[in-house]
């Protein structure tokens, strides 16, 4: 594996770069300001959302979520990353990450905060002109004014670019006349700022422009009925000749496209970092429920299987959790750099995401994959009561199946991350080339049986996954071989090498969290964490190993199939582990606690 010492990672750059403990954020590392400003949302929870779950998904009180939404703006968690001089504290993107994780935990609430916070404000804040910024930030920031973001048409949703809404210049030149249709838009009935995308005259690319409700010409449907997020306002948005002076296009024509794609790759890694947070409120109430239900005389936390469903689930939450801050740690060190270097703070953070567009990909399917993970195993322990409107997993369950259609789909996301990870690679950005070649020239070379391997923490765990690592370079290095500018439209294939790219990312991320927190706090105190890191490296590996196979065995035959297949047990073979005492030590560690304790 190379390694560079002195330079700043890369996006995408993990898969052919070691990383040290020593270089990656934790949760352990927040300061106490960011405690308090956790315990303020978790307190905020417990006031206004929790109490109100069932008045806020009937829908009967159109005051009720706007209502929320100015608590939330009171207390300033609406403006966690806007800038000071802008009405907002100014927080780095960390911050604002551990915001949008534990108010992950408040059902419809998180929706409408997250659209508001995120995909409403954002484009503002980054493309925003001074004029812009002065006269909508601070008003959003206090939650004065809501917002909503219009992009998704009936028929325009992966396929962002190809929307039909139509923007005209007025014959006095003062206003552009927006009409067209926008569907599935989050705060839609109660916004009192949109940001709508359109195409002006027969341009290609949309345009951003800032709309204000009062404007005219708009109208909606009803409140859609949902699946899930029942409480959380959806609607169809109408604009007939909607007037938008000039002076609210936002940033340069036909420059929406980017707007959009920029903003959601800050929205993905947001929704990942959510879903954990919801993901850890349901895994402590499937513990408590586990230690109170009495069946066959005993608790059913006694039993095996329920110790496996609580324990997997928790690995599952806390390597996830360590991939979501070490990406938000790499983005801020990212946007530092551009500001040391003379950039301006708009540009520099969506320059940041940009850099780590991959990474956010990566995490919105893994965030969003892993609390659908956790609900399902919810409903489970939960029982016949698992199955009941009166317990608390039906609206988990159904709230949590959004998040992997919101943000780009998964789908769409696994494509992404190859795509934009090879795309680098051809612009000579990343250089996959000489490593995905090193491992060609390995495969033919006599297999490392590990012979005097060094001693010290974690050894054999850093080179199994070095190997996943490897096993990755080497199907992804085959099959562009293989189908060279043709690649794109073999799908199965791509979201066979993403899932293995995302599961080597994790499996590190989680490995060097607890590595750090060993070199803090020593090996006894952090035991349970330990066995998490394994459980994950193993089940990360097998999951690698059978998404290498079905894509080499997609497109490679003979001589060559069988050298890929050895490659393939050769780089994801791991020394066997008692896994099952590894799950029972997690298990038995969070029903003594009553809830996800990590």
């Amino acid at each position: 594996m190379t390694t560079t010492e002195t330079t700043a990672i890369k996006g995408g750059e993990f898969l052919i770069r070691d990383t040290h403990a020593s270089e990656i954020f934790t949760p352990e590392d927040f300061n106490e300001e960011q405690k308090m400003i956790r315990q303020q949302c978790e307190d905020f929870l417990a006031k206004e959302v929790w109490p109100k779950l069932d008045e806020i998904d009937s829908m009967k009180n159109p005051r009720l979520m706007p209502e929320i939404l100015d608590k939330a703006g009171e207390l300033g968690l609406l403006g966690t990353s806007v800038p000071q001089e802008l009405g907002g504290f100014g927080m780095d993107f960390n911050t604002s990450m551990l915001v949008a994780e534990v108010l992950g935990a408040g059902h419809s609430v998180a929706v409408a905060v997250s659209a508001h916070t995120g995909i409403g404000t954002l484009p503002i804040l980054y493309y925003g002109n001074d004029a812009q910024k002065q006269k909508y930030i601070p008003k959003l920031a206090s939650g004065e004014w809501k917002a909503a973001y219009c992009l998704t048409e009936p028929d325009s949703g992966s396929d962002a670019n190809s929307g039909k809404t139509k923007a005209v210049l007025s014959k006095d030149g003062k206003h552009y006349l927006i009409t067209g249709q926008k569907m599935w838009i989050t705060n839609g009935g109660f916004a009192d700022i949109y940001v709508v995308f359109a195409k002006i005259d027969n341009d290609k690319n949309l345009t951003g422009f800032i709309v204000e409700r009062s404007f005219g010409g708009i109208t909606m449907n009803e409140e859609e009925k949902k699946m899930g997020i029942k409480g959380s306002s959806t609607r169809q948005i109408f604009f007939n000749d909607c007037p938008v002076p000039v002076e609210n296009m936002l940033s340069e024509r036909e420059n929406g496209f980017k707007i959009a794609v920029n903003i959601l790759n800050i929205g993905r890694i947001k929704l990942g970092v959510a879903a954990i947070g919801g993901s850890k409120a349901t895994l402590s109430k499937a513990i408590n429920y586990a230690k109170e239900r009495k069946q066959f005389g005993t608790s059913i936390a006694n039993f095996g299987a329920i110790k496996y469903k609580l324990a997997e689930s928790a690995v599952k939450i806390y390597a996830s959790e360590s991939a979501h801050y070490r990406a938000s740690q790499n983005i801020d060190d990212a946007y530092n750099a551009f500001i040391a270097g003379g950039m301006e703070s708009g540009k520099a953070r969506l320059k940041a995401l940009e850099e780590f567009a991959i990474e956010c990909a990566i995490l919105k399917v893994h965030g969003s994959e892993v609390l659908d993970y956790v609900t399902d195993e919810g409903v489970q322990v939960y029982g016949g009561m698992g199955f009941s409107a009166e317990g608390p997993m039906d609206r988990a369950y159904r709230d949590a199946r959004i998040n992997r259609i919101f943000e780009g789909t998964n789908e769409i996301n696994r494509l992404l991350t190859i795509d934009m990870l090879l795309k680098r690679a051809m612009k000579g950005t990343l250089d996959l080339m000489g490593p995905a070649m090193a491992v060609q020239k390995e495969l033919m070379g006599i297999p490392d049986f590990g012979a005097g391997e060094e001693e010290g923490l974690f050894v054999k765990e850093k080179k199994a996954l070095a190997n996943l690592k490897k096993a990755g370079l080497m199907a992804a290095g085959a099959a562009v071989q293989k189908f060279m500018m043709k690649l794109s439209d073999e799908q199965e294939i791509l979201m066979n090498l993403a899932d293995m790219l995302i599961e080597g990312y994790v499996a590190e991320s989680v490995l060097l969290r607890v590595e750090k927190l060993i070199q803090q706090r020593g090996e006894k105190a952090c035991e349970i964490e330990k066995e998490m890191a394994i459980i994950y490296l193993h089940e990360a590996i097998e999951k690698a190993a059978s998404a290498g196979k079905s894509a080499v065995t997609s497109f490679a035959e003979g001589d060559e199939l069988r050298l890929m297949l050895l490659g393939l047990k050769r780089f994801t073979k791991i020394e066997t582990y008692n896994l099952k005492n590894a799950r029972r030590k997690v298990a038995d560690y969070m029903i003594e606690k009553g809830k996800y304790p990590f």
